[in-house]
């Protein structure tokens, strides 16, 4: 069987970067993506909700089962397993702690209700950290990152990202009956400018990333906050409503791509800055300890 590759499907933005990574990273990349999608297809799945949550637990049950194993004794019993399997090996391979990936399935168990509702920047923050942050954290993993400044800038640009997912697709969460910011303008720029401040907070970390990955980080992050500006230029909420799905298309991303020569450029530059997100940080704390995830 041909296995899909989630991240050049459902990825675009991403894909496009991991085009300027070697091809052992980025297939590890594509294979922690494919792990997130599956989850995320699951709780998005137009189904019965309690279909929903007993296949989400027997995806789970499985993943936990796998873990405690030896390779020698694993063996597929879940439609998934590959992909189980894979992330299990990566974790191995790349040190990435358990408690990381329990997060990010906690994060998306939590969009399992028949109606989810965000009611404070502390409960956004933490939805954010679990279903991206962790995402941040075990890519700068795979990508060899030791550096706990560069590990806290990596869970900044996973919150970064997912707050500018969460300021683009609110009509189509109010159709599943999710509302993580209230579904109007005012909201949808907050969202964008506490984003924008996690990019910022990411920035000068990327020093601490290797060389021959640096690049396409930079790339990653330039055409991803490029979506909120362009919510952003909408102005009302009317525009937005109209505007369907906000995306970058190729020609601004090859152009972004060029721009992003002199942001790298400009890492090298700039003095690595003392975390500028520790308030944001240690209110995500209150709830999950980020020590001791980094």
């Amino acid at each position: 069987m041909i296995k899909k590759n989630y991240l050049a499907l459902f990825a675009k933005s991403f894909n496009w970067a991991g085009f300027f990574l070697p091809r052992k990273i980025y297939d590890d990349c594509a294979k922690l993506y494919a792990f997130c999608r599956v989850l995320d297809d699951i709780a998005d799945e137009k189904a019965d909700l309690d279909y929903k949550i007993e296949k989400f637990n027997k995806m789970k049950i499985f993943f936990e089962n796998s873990f405690k194993l030896n390779d020698n004794d694993k063996s597929p019993s879940y439609e998934n397993e590959t992909i189980i399997l894979d992330i299990i090996t990566i974790a191995e391979n790349y040190k990435i702690k358990k408690i990381i990936i329990e997060d990010l399935i906690d994060g998306v168990a939590s969009d399992l209700k028949k109606r989810v509702h965000i009611r404070s920047v502390k409960d956004l923050l933490i939805y954010s950290y679990r279903v991206a942050g962790t995402v941040g954290l075990m890519m700068s993993k795979i990508l060899k990152v030791n550096d706990r400044r560069a590990l806290k800038g990596a869970i900044d640009l996973g919150i970064a990202m997912q707050l500018t997912n969460i300021a683009r697709d609110v009509v189509e969460d109010k159709k599943m009956n999710r509302e993580y910011i209230k579904p109007d303008f005012e909201n949808i720029q907050a969202t964008l400018k506490l984003a924008e401040m996690f990019y910022q907070s990411s920035f000068s970390s990327i020093q601490k990333i290797p060389f021959r990955y640096k690049f396409s980080i930079i790339v990653a992050r330039r055409i991803y906050r490029q979506i909120g500006r362009k919510i952003l230029q909408k102005g009302s909420m009317k525009n937005y409503e109209n505007s369907g799905k906000i995306y970058v298309n190729n020609f601004e991303k090859i152009y972004h791509t060029i721009i992003s020569i002199f942001d790298l450029i400009l890492v090298y530059l700039k003095e690595i800055e003392t975390h500028q997100r520790a308030e944001e940080h240690a209110i995500i704390s209150q709830e999950v300890d980020l020590d001791e995830r980094i």
